[in-house]
């Protein structure tokens, strides 16, 4: 039941070349930053990941863009990640561009192990009946486009039928975790986190503050999801960002 690693670089090193990941966070709130670094020095290639957005110039998930070992995104928000725009646009990297709300639950329906899904999120546009450019060729064609969906209509209103979402591996970050793999998230960092670790088939999850065992009322997602911990030491855990700083004259 002691599911603690000894180090973040022992957690993923066994991630391969071509693994599928789902990573936590939204913005820089909740993002796993040791783990992808871990993952960063570890070198593993042609990674797909499914994450909210790809982070931001030179950290989270833009680390391993940068470093060009992310070929595929699937997401709903490009920011103000210059990386990422640049390398979609010159097709280094193929990018699914979906609606947010559909996303965190294509990654809950799959840790529920639910296929698929009817939402109305979508209809009639190109979400649904295909066309949205998932990889742009060295001539600025596109190479790769969406298929239509499948739209049926339930009480007379149109739905589209997405998929559920499972990953190789998942990458999250929790306030408190215990040995059993329990997780209680932060504020704004119960974001994605938990739809994450859901859909992981091996989910690996970053603690700030690691305990011997949750009272059940607290936790905010149970151990069966999570298969490794890693404890932050407290330098890693105070490691926060921040995105756009606003001061007055």
């Amino acid at each position: 039941m002691d599911k603690v690693v000894t180090n973040a670089a022992a957690a993923v090193a066994d991630v391969p070349d071509g693994a599928s990941l789902a990573v936590g966070g939204f913005g820089l709130s909740g993002v796993p930053n040791v783990l992808i670094e871990a993952l960063h020095e570890a070198g593993p290639g042609g990674l797909s990941v499914v994450s909210n957005n790809c982070g931001v110039d030179g950290g989270g998930l833009g680390i391993l863009l940068e470093a060009g070992q992310i070929v595929r995104v699937t997401g709903s928000y490009i920011g103000d990640n210059k990386t990422f725009a640049r390398k979609y646009l010159a097709g280094e990297v193929e990018v699914e561009l979906i609606p947010q709300g559909t996303l965190a639950e294509r990654l809950r329906a799959g840790g529920c192990g639910i296929p698929a899904f009817y939402t109305p999120a979508g209809v009639g546009t190109p979400v649904a009946e295909g066309g949205l450019p998932w990889r742009y060729g060295a001539d600025k064609s596109v190479e790769v486009s969406s298929r239509p969906k499948e739209v049926r209509e339930f009480d007379g209103t149109p739905y589209v039928l997405e998929r559920g979402i499972r990953t190789d591996f998942a990458l999250v970050r929790a306030r408190r975790g215990d040995r059993h793999g329990n997780l209680v998230f932060g504020k704004a960092s119960r974001n994605f986190n938990p739809l994450a670790a859901m859909a992981g088939r091996v989910t690996v999850a970053e603690v700030e503050e690691l305990v011997d065992a949750l009272e059940p009322d607290e936790v905010h997602l149970p151990g069966v999801f999570v298969q490794r911990v890693v404890e932050l030491t407290p330098e890693q855990a105070a490691d926060k960002g921040i995105e756009k700083r606003t001061v007055r004259a």
